[in-house]
């Protein structure tokens, strides 16, 4: 790209992505003095304060604001893609079939449920099927895949990803304060929260709450959900290819469709990176300095598109306009637990 088509463009974005590296930096400061609150939490946290503190609210509404959205949208994918060198297809086999066909019914009956609850709520469809996504795969990465397959507006996936990750949040405080009353042993307990906690990050600060071989499982478990991001992308990718081809032949309005005429992707390019990374990962080829890296750089990637993401979220808006949305949240949260304690109770004996 020339410079003089350049500079442009960094003068517009580089306000938002400056003030969105700057609180990663904070993010994972204050994790390394708390290590138990994940530096995913802090940086959607620290959007939210951004947004909603008349100092800097200003800012991240005006001329932050399409640097911010640059990195909820394009370094959300980015990370999305590194998500896959942490996924090997050959620890995933090893939990047994009894254990995967559990994980997967977990994942299709929250997300069954969840999207029930929020029609019968009446959301509108894609808040529904965002929420429904994020909650029953892995989070705010998931909603992000969908968003991408189904042509959704960017500041529509603003709420699911507030809701899934303060949920989430919700859960490294009360799933520890129930491994006792419930008689879990660790290695439950780390099935629970693998097959129930939304993002990586948040699953790795619940169970190792309960020592190690807790953490090895959840990661495992938790892992083989994310796993399931790709059918579920193609799957939603298929329908929406239907729906544009059907619109197309009625002649009917389109607007998911481009203005070029062409046809929506099934899987869009970064769930195909994901899914070459987890090759990669799977077939040994990405040496362990490597991932430890590429683990690191995703995590920054993660946490600077969710400040961008919790920046746009005004306490306000959500009050008058998210209290359902709200109460589906906590209906699939409260699901998706109980759907992974029956799991892992059948898992682990």
């Amino acid at each position: 790209m020339p410079f003089n088509s350049l500079a442009p463009q960094l003068s517009r974005l580089g306000p938002g992505l400056v003030l969105s590296i700057a609180a990663t930096g904070l993010a994972f400061t204050i994790h390394g003095v708390f290590p138990a609150v994940p530096a995913m939490t802090l940086a959607v946290g620290l959007g939210l304060l951004s947004a909603n503190i008349p100092g800097t609210a200003v800012l991240t509404a005006g001329r932050a604001r399409p640097g911010l959205d640059f990195a909820g949208k394009h370094l959300m994918r980015a990370g999305i893609v590194l998500l896959g060198l942490k996924v090997s297809i050959g620890d995933v086999l090893g939990l047994g079939w009894l254990s995967l066909l559990l994980i997967a019914a977990v994942v299709l009956v929250s997300f069954a449920g969840t999207y029930g609850l929020a029609r019968v709520l009446r959301l509108p469809g894609e808040a529904a099927l965002l929420i429904a996504t994020g909650f029953s795969i892995c989070g705010a990465s998931a909603i992000g895949a969908i968003a991408a397959v189904r042509r959704i507006k960017h500041q529509d996936t603003v709420l699911p990803v507030a809701l899934v990750t303060l949920c989430g949040t919700l859960a490294i405080g009360v799933l520890p304060l129930l491994m006792q009353p419930l008689k879990l042993n660790p290695e439950q307990f780390g099935a629970w929260t693998g097959a129930s906690v939304h993002d990586v990050g948040q699953v790795v600060a619940t169970a190792q709450t309960a020592g190690t071989s807790a953490l090895a499982i959840a990661v495992v478990v938790k892992l083989t959900r994310v796993v399931l991001l790709a059918p579920v992308a193609a799957a939603a990718g298929v329908h929406q290819r239907f729906v544009h081809v059907k619109k197309r032949t009625n002649g009917g309005d389109d607007p998911a469709g481009g203005s070029d005429g062409r046809f929506p992707p099934i899987v869009p390019l970064f769930v195909v990176g994901f899914l070459a990374m987890m090759a990669l990962r799977s077939l040994g080829w990405a040496p362990q300095a490597g991932l430890e890296i590429a683990a690191a750089v995703q995590d920054i990637l993660l946490a600077t598109a969710l400040f961008g993401l919790g920046s746009a979220v005004r306490v306000r808006t959500l009050i008058h306009t998210g209290g359902r949305a709200v109460l589906v949240a906590l209906g699939s949260w409260l699901l998706i637990a109980s759907l992974g304690l029956g799991a892992a109770w059948i898992m682990i004996r």
